[in-house]
């Protein structure tokens, strides 16, 4: 856990290994699966993603890992003591899905109604996480990720020279095991990426924020 906050401070990102453990994860990714095929977004799925925001509105089978002791040894070490859940969703990259465009999450993502207006003060106010319901691999769409940018005061959503959909060197793929979780500081540049297999990826995205 020092390494992984080690890396969250130097690169923006870590992994933390098996939070959900194997005897459950492929339930919870059943169970997921079918609440993105009765809720999802169709805006979404034009570009192949099923997207359910506020998933823990519909299926809470994942709630008991959102405060498992490694996540809250993040959280509270960077948010301090009193932290909340700001926002769940499922995401499902179908295969042949569009590669998404570079951003950085809400407050920092400049498409947003509200926002922190760039250029923003380089302090840790949100967590992303991605929890690997399935496998994250290079061939299913391992979310894309530029290390250190999250130091950068602004990202390509915010007319700051690079295009969203330019492929940047030093871009890198996160990959992990089912039941792994990728923890991002919230400034740090994602995207989508093409899940190039016949399976669905399928995913949650949970934020971690300050109780304020």
């Amino acid at each position: 856990m020092d390494r992984c906050l080690l890396n969250l401070k130097e690169y923006g990102w870590c992994l933390v290994e098996g939070v959900i453990p194997m005897d459950r994860v492929g339930a919870i990714r059943r169970s997921v699966a079918d609440t993105v095929e009765k809720h999802s977004n169709n805006e979404s799925l034009k570009n192949g993603v099923g997207f359910v925001p506020g998933v823990i509105a519909q299926n809470q089978e994942f709630a008991p890992y959102l405060a498992h002791p490694k996540m809250m040894r993040i959280a509270n070490s960077l948010l301090g003591e009193h932290v909340r859940i700001s926002f769940t969703s499922a995401i499902v990259n179908n295969p042949g899905n569009v590669r998404g465009g570079w951003h950085a999450d809400w407050p920092y993502n400049q498409n947003n109604a509200g926002h922190m207006k760039a250029p923003y003060p380089d302090v840790v106010s949100h967590l992303t996480t991605l929890w690997m319901l399935s496998g994250f691999s290079c061939e299913n769409g391992g979310t894309l990720i530029q290390p250190g940018s999250h130091r950068s005061d602004n990202n390509p959503t915010g007319d700051n020279g690079i295009s969203p959909d330019e492929v940047l060197p030093g871009e890198l793929q996160a990959t992990g095991s089912e039941g792994d979780v990728l923890v991002m500081d919230s400034r740090l540049w994602h995207a989508s990426a093409v899940n190039s297999t016949t399976e669905p990826r399928i995913a949650l995205a949970i934020r971690y924020a300050p109780w304020w």
